[in-house]
């Protein structure tokens, strides 16, 4: 379970609020108020325990507003993403919890459908709300009962076509639903696209919607006045008096009636303006105007680096609190390591590009995008648009290395096979966030990639064990002709060790042996390799002695090193950052069957186990699993039938 953490007082009218019962029961005048300290409470809360910040900071009027106008959990509210539920976290009934938010054990840093009946869809990937939203509602019209559907949905989340398949379905279907699109302009990284220069544009247009409201309500009335030719009339001056007024027709062109751009912070306004759209039917999206970050100056003036928060900072100045590095001391992170290489790659190379789906900052891929601004693209939302895109480019001999976290590269897995195995393209996909990620939990661990990119036929598979390991992978990669090529590696700090300059092509399937042994071999894949060096020497204070082999490619796999371990070796074990099932522990296991190298070997696979592993700090989560060092050793004990240490 998570540590105890000290209680944060919240101000004296949300501390009277237990559930959205109590928001509703407060006179609309009180919610400014209520919008005060529950946004106070936000920057409480993070500025000790950090988490995303900015854009639950942006939505804490468009919160409060929903739960005051909406009949909450009966009426089913959709986030998308869940970077910005922080406020309804703490007005649902977790606010004395909320300082666990993201800590072992603690509270979930997005809404989780097992954690409260107000978290009605689990999210984490973006542009998933208007399609759930539109399932709740056709399940309502189903069972014939009158609860309201609300999907909230970022103009940044807007950029995935998943959120286009969503309006177009839904407009279609002519049943009731609101979206609410929180236009801050912002996702993470700054918006891209034509989308993005559409809804800029349209902010600009508010002045319309005096007019444009009282033309809907006067042609409402119209229609309901009885008789065919006048309803005939009343549909056809609709139809003409949109194209006139209404600046979102891109929406309305969907089937939606588009009613904005509001204000997003005037909550006594928003609240009014969405208890009315509850009692309209058909489906509806509210235009509204928001600030990431807003009421927290540092967050509104660098809405990137306030995205979320790993470490203390005043909340007042935002100054960090943390305690400083001595410099030179800090590793960098694998990102880091990744958008410098590719960098000194596209020096080496006029072909190499760089791809991301809107993650510049989160992958690093904003090293190139400074530096090659014409060879580095930013495509949005869009995982499955920027692998089919990386495969347009490879087509006219461009090497295009993509960028995209492990877990939303799931998204784009027909563009990984259909439009570029199938093809025999030479994309590189840098799978960064692979294995556990940490506090970001389920929705964000890339566990997956091994078994799925094992199962593409030509695909080549691999994984650095550290950050010379990596360069060289990519400069390999690069030389690789005959189809796509995937790179793995985890979130965080690398080693810190010595880098050489240059590049050096590693042979492809060749893993290595990295310490010698005589009574148990433990063969690892990636970056997890690197407690065995501590394991080895727990081990040989007792007495064992452990060889060390990494593995370097689950596909094609090392069958000359893998002859030497299991012809050396009676006890085996496997190391790996994902699943078990079709890992590269099932990998070696797999050669050693065809090799008929598994008679009297004893092998155990570690990795994670057939459920979701749920938020921490990756270390906290390797113990857990058994992939840390206690884990290893425990396992590597248990072969040679010593007897393990209590953990």
């Amino acid at each position: 379970m998570s540590e105890a953490v000290p209680p944060l007082t919240p101000g004296p009218l949300l501390a009277t609020i237990e559930r959205p019962a109590d928001v509703r029961a407060l006179p609309v005048e009180r919610l400014p108020q209520l919008c005060d300290e529950l946004r106070a409470h936000i920057i409480d809360i993070v500025s000790v325990h950090g988490g995303h910040f900015g854009a639950s900071l942006g939505v804490v009027e468009l919160t409060v507003a929903l739960h005051w106008a909406y009949d909450t959990p009966d009426d089913q509210l959709v986030w998308d993403v869940g970077h910005q539920a922080y406020g309804h976290k703490i007005l649902t009934g977790r606010r004395d919890a909320f300082p666990t938010n993201r800590t072992y054990g603690g509270v979930s840093g997005f809404p989780k459908r097992s954690e409260s009946e107000y978290d009605t869809f689990g999210v984490g990937h973006a542009s998933t709300s208007i399609s759930a939203a539109l399932g709740m509602a056709k399940a309502r019209d189903l069972k014939r009962t009158d609860q309201r559907v609300v999907a909230v949905i970022g103009d940044g989340s807007m950029t995935g076509g998943l959120a286009f398949e969503g309006l177009n379905n839904a407009g279609a279907a002519h049943t009731d639903l609101l979206v609410v699109l929180n236009d801050n302009r912002i996702s993470i990284d700054p918006n891209v696209g034509a989308l993005h220069e559409y809804l800029a544009g349209l902010s600009a247009s508010g002045g319309w919607n005096a007019l444009k409201g009282g033309v809907w309500s006067a042609l409402d009335e119209l229609k309901g006045m009885g008789g065919g030719t006048l309803q005939r009339l009343a549909s056809r001056l609709e139809d003409g008096v949109k194209a006139v007024l209404t600046p979102g027709m891109l929406f309305e062109a969907f089937g939606f009636r588009y009613i904005g751009p509001t204000d997003g912070h005037d909550v006594v306004t928003l609240a009014r303006r969405l208890k009315e759209l509850r009692g309209l039917s058909g489906p509806i999206l509210l235009h509204t105007l928001t600030v990431k970050g807003k009421g927290f100056a540092p967050a509104e003036a660098d809405q990137v680096k306030w995205h979320a928060q790993s470490s203390p900072f005043d909340k007042v100045t935002g100054k960090s609190l943390a305690v400083p590095t001595a410099a030179g001391t800090k590793p960098p992170k694998w990102q880091d390591v990744f958008g410098d290489a590719l960098v000194e790659l596209a020096e080496l190379d006029e072909r190499v590009v760089g791809i991301t789906a809107a993650m510049p900052s989160g992958t690093s891929l904003g090293t190139m995008m400074e530096a090659m601004p014409d060879r580095a693209f930013d495509v949005g939302i869009a995982e499955m648009h920027a692998v089919v895109f990386a495969a347009g480019l490879a087509t006219q001999g461009m090497r295009p290395f993509c960028a995209i976290y492990s877990t939303f590269l799931q998204r784009a897995y027909d563009g990984v096979v259909h439009d570029v195995a199938l093809q025999h393209l030479p994309v590189v996909f840098c799978m960064d966030r692979a294995g556990v990620v940490g506090a970001d939990g389920p929705t964000h661990h890339g566990t997956l990639d091994v078994p799925i990119m094992r199962a593409v036929q030509g695909m080549v598979v691999a994984a650095p064990l550290d950050e010379q390991d990596l360069r060289d992978l990519m400069f390999t990669a690069l030389g690789h002709d005959d189809g796509p090529f995937a790179i793995r590696y985890p979130r965080g700090a690398a080693t810190g060790m010595a880098l050489r300059d240059g590049f050096e092509a590693l042979p492809i399937g060749k893993g290595r042996r990295v310490a010698d042994g005589d009574d148990v071999a433990i063969v690892t894949y990636g970056a997890i390799g690197t407690y065995v060096p501590e394991v080895r020497e727990r081990l040989a204070a007792r007495g064992v002695s452990a060889a060390h082999y990494d593995l370097r490619f689950a596909k094609p796999i090392d069958g000359a090193l893998l002859t030497e371990v299991f012809g050396r070796f009676r006890r085996v074990v496997t190391v790996e950052d994902g699943v078990r099932e079709g890992g590269a522990g099932s990998a070696v296991l797999e050669w050693a069957a065809d090799a008929g190298a598994l008679d009297g070997v004893e092998v155990v696979r570690l990795g994670l186990p057939d459920r979701f592993v749920e938020h921490g700090t990756q270390r906290q989560l390797h113990d857990e699993v058994g992939i840390g060092p206690d884990g290893i050793e425990r396992a590597a004990l248990a072969l040679v039938g010593a007897e393990a240490e209590a953990a």
